[in-house]
């Protein structure tokens, strides 16, 4: 599966068995994949199919899954309730003694609230069983536009990136080209470092002298930040172009495009060597936020 985003939206609408469902599905950014599920009344045997459909399709992000019922048709049920109805009886018979009253008749007995009640009628078993699979198919078929709606932005994002990444590898290579590299001037700068040395300090020892010029070039060395950032940005390419979940891998990679951009910055003895870096940890910057959207 290609990168995908860990934003999105998907709804879709249905029928079966005299009700109406409809899914809504929203989708943003997670550390994990965090659904969120509500159900109405009659449907939580839905619960555990929906979350392990929604596993088996996406590693990461904040789902929110809801669904909504209403029935289709005007049929319903006039249903009795048996114990108010002997309750009232039985209050009745106890008063007839007492009071001076005509016998109610049934339409009045029936209008006392809680006596008559209308409800949908009641599902078989079988019905309920359809009913269900026909919703859960729904979900199906929402949690595949979702999918494709977060591959799409993914596509989206996989392109900013892959243009960041380059524009990372030329700010890279920019430092490795940087005149301020060449043996010629760092040899300058190392000599002129080394003398300032031997001013400051009239009594200072060869060894001394040897190991603070062996700190300034190791210091005035770049190489193997260069390298490292390289080595990054081929890794961040074969992480775009591949497949799976790639967002937590692509945020380490971030975090080391900047570590190495901060050595350089402190290494460097070049106010160009400086200005690239800081144009790299703005880059890197942009660069990160944007993985923080994928799966």
């Amino acid at each position: 599966m290609a990168i995908q985003s860990m934003t999105g939206f998907a709804r879709h609408e249905g029928e079966a068995e005299g009700c109406r469902f409809v899914w809504e599905l929203r989708s943003v950014n997670g550390k994990s994949l965090d659904l969120r599920l509500r159900l109405p009344q009659g449907f939580e045997a839905l619960e555990q199919p929906v979350r392990k459909a929604a596993a088996a399709v996406f590693a990461r992000g904040n789902l929110q899954v809801t669904l909504s019922v209403s029935a289709t048709g005007a049929a319903v049920e006039a249903v009795v309730n048996k114990a108010a109805l002997e309750a009232v009886i039985d209050l009745l018979g106890k008063l007839g003694d007492r009071i001076d009253a005509r016998k109610p008749a049934l339409d009045g007995i029936l209008n006392i609230k809680g006596v008559l009640e209308f409800r949908d009628p009641e599902l078989s078993d079988s019905a309920r069983t359809a009913r269900d699979a026909a919703v859960l198919e729904g979900f199906l078929s929402a949690l595949d536009d979702l999918k494709a709606m977060r591959l799409s932005e993914g596509a989206a994002l996989a392109k900013v990136l892959g243009e960041q990444v380059n524009e990372i590898e030329r700010l890279t290579l920019a430092v490795e080209a940087d005149p301020s590299r060449t043996p010629e001037v760092i040899r300058e700068r190392l000599a002129a470092q080394v003398a300032a040395l031997m001013d400051a300090g009239a009594g200072l020892d060869r060894d001394r002298l040897h190991m603070e010029a062996a700190l300034l070039a190791t210091k005035a060395d770049l190489r193997e930040e260069i390298d490292r950032l390289k080595a990054h940005v081929t890794a961040t390419r074969a992480l775009l172009e591949g497949e799976g979940a790639a967002g937590r891998r692509l945020d380490f990679l971030a975090q080391e495009f900047n570590r190495e951009t901060n050595t350089i910055c402190s290494k460097s003895n070049a106010a160009s060597v400086t200005a690239i870096g800081l144009d790299l940890k703005v880059l890197i910057d942009q660069f990160r936020e944007q993985v923080q959207n994928l799966e």
